[in-house]
């Protein structure tokens, strides 16, 4: 999706973003960065690994950078060696289906060389299209050309994969695809933008600042979808307690949307309204505690080893006349519970390694997963707390809770993931989709929403790359086995329902282990995030 129109900033104002590449990569950039010279100060540095880091560090004694973008090796090793944010560009599913396409053409023996990591999915998709994929991965650039030779002497005419890659590949006499396109390019852009204007607001505090739209709540009432009663009732509720100040806890399930709904109350409300007024997100279960102090309250010069010279601003002040969302609240560490509460009740923030109170004026909007109430039995969280954050409460209905509205949600996001790669739906698909219906209302979708968006992903990719498979029960099936286990016939009244094995029965290091290992495959199994599969792991 294009970013909508932004009015151009002084450029004095403009976050400063220097661009790191070599050979294609580096027209791609130039190209893109074109779209952005209205929002931001882009130069292109065309250097690479020692060479680049030695130039960046030289310019960083006296000049300013918010941001740098950088890709594949060369941005792994920019990232472990400079101080300013290093933004990677990364290639998507997308793009590597198109790129063996066009590898396809030019010889069915393909070779796909990454950075260090594989790609297991490669393997699904080639059994599947019938390609003949030699995996490889590299890490430094004689290792590099190692398995692209390697890979000529096994036979293989194309090989797919970046810049570096695709250098040595036309230099070993193969033919090159670079995997690269100018919308995960677009992407990287728009997250440096995102990073560089959030550091600008926090450093420039006491002046008028623009505050970025990334920094602004992208989804509205018209976003909570479906037409069960229990959604029409969670939207009147989002209506109403957007009129209010007082606080609102969500809860629900991991999936369920609840940063979603957060968003959307903020939309509705007078902090929104014709002010565009800032929506701040943070995971309190993702970030260390040491860090989560000094990113919510900020902190003063010199407040401890490694903070920010010059000290800077947290996500309250950042939230100031707008909303600050505290994702996941039950993870949040008691002694920083304490810190909450009073900044709650004074209305005030004090930097970590400050003295000077700061005012504040931010409407906060916490949610979680957990039933807070026995964590507040357990002595893990504060019940004064609760009670302050918990003035309006929501509890979000699963997935399953509204089973009428799983094959239009189902339509809705593989539309919107066919749109994403270009490719148009099938004129019958609102019927194809029907058919599929009872499969998807039987399961369980212990991921809820985010499980269903991510299955119209996967099936999506199928789609685009094979514009006439129909989408039929045994066709999701092929895609989604895991709908399989929880297909089976209901037990009758008289007779106890069987036990099946249910995802969160299992034990997060056992399917792990059962999927080698692989923790994207293993949280998607799950219907968790990675970070709290992380976190799940660590806690045993």
């Amino acid at each position: 999706m294009r970013r909508p129109p932004q009015p151009p900033l002084d450029h004095r104002d403009k976050p400063v973003i220097w661009t790191v590449s070599v050979s294609r990569l580096f027209d791609l950039f130039r190209d893109i960065t074109l779209e952005y010279d209205d929002l931001a100060t882009i130069e292109p540095i065309n250097l690479g690994f020692d060479d680049a880091v030695r130039h960046i560090l030289e310019r960083m004694a006296t000049e300013r950078c918010d941001a740098v973008i950088a890709a594949g090796s060369n941005g792994a090793y920019l990232k472990g060696r400079l101080s300013v944010p290093v933004i990677i560009a990364k290639a998507s599913g997308y793009d590597v289906m198109q790129a063996l396409a066009r590898a396809r053409r030019i010889s069915p023996h393909i070779g796909v060389v990454t950075y260090q990591d594989p790609m297991p999915e490669l393997g699904e998709f080639a059994a599947t299209f019938g390609f003949q994929i030699a995996q490889r991965t590299y890490a430094t650039e004689e290792d590099a050309r190692a398995q692209i030779n390697e890979l000529k002497a096994e036979g293989v005419k194309a090989v797919v994969g970046a810049g570096l890659v695709t250098d040595l590949a036309e230099e070993a006499g193969l033919a090159a695809v670079f995997v690269y396109s100018a919308t995960s390019i677009r992407r990287a852009f728009d997250d440096a933008l995102e990073l560089a204007r959030l550091t600008q607001l926090e450093s420039n505090r006491g002046r008028r600042t623009v505050v970025a739209d990334t920094l602004r709540a992208r989804h509205g009432l018209h976003d909570l979808r479906g037409e069960s009663e229990a959604m029409e009732a969670l939207r009147q509720s989002v209506v109403l307690y957007a009129r209010s100040p007082a606080t609102v806890l969500i809860q629900g399930e991991t999936g369920s949307g609840k940063e979603l709904v957060a968003q959307a109350i903020h939309r509705e409300s007078p902090r929104s309204l014709g002010a565009n007024r800032p929506f701040i997100a943070i995971n309190c279960g993702a970030i260390a505690e040491s860090l989560l102090e000094s990113e919510l309250f900020g902190h003063e010069d010199g407040a401890f080893t490694g903070a920010r010279r010059g000290g800077h601003a947290g996500l309250f002040e950042a939230a100031n006349h707008g909303t600050l969302f505290l994702d996941e609240i039950g993870e949040m560490p008691l002694a920083l519970q304490t810190r909450l509460l009073r900044v709650l009740e004074e209305r005030e923030v004090v930097r970590v390694g400050g003295t000077r109170p700061i005012a504040i004026n931010v409407r906060i909007i916490s949610a979680t997963h957990c039933d807070l109430e026995q964590r507040i039995r357990e002595g893990r969280f504060r019940a004064d707390l609760f009670y302050r954050l918990a003035v309006l409460r929501l509890h979000l209905p699963a997935l399953r809770e509204r089973a009428s509205d799983i094959p239009g949600l189902a339509e809705w996001s593989l539309k919107n993931a066919l749109a994403a790669l270009g490719a148009r739906p099938h004129p019958n698909l609102h019927a194809e989709v029907q058919a599929c219906a009872p499969l998807l209302r039987r399961y369980d979708w212990p991921g809820n929403v985010r499980e269903l968006r991510n299955l119209a992903e996967r099936l999506a990719l199928f789609l685009a790359a094979e514009p006439l498979q129909a989408l039929t029960p045994a066709f999701v099936l092929g895609v989604a086995p895991e709908l399989a286990q929880d297909t089976v016939p209901a037990a009758s009244p008289a007779a106890p329902a069987a036990i099946t094995p249910r995802p969160e029965d299992e034990s997060p290091s056992a399917v792990l282990a059962r999927f080698g290992g692989r923790r994207d495959a293993a949280a998607h199994y799950l219907g968790i995030s990675r970070t709290t599969l992380w976190r799940r792991l660590r806690a045993g």
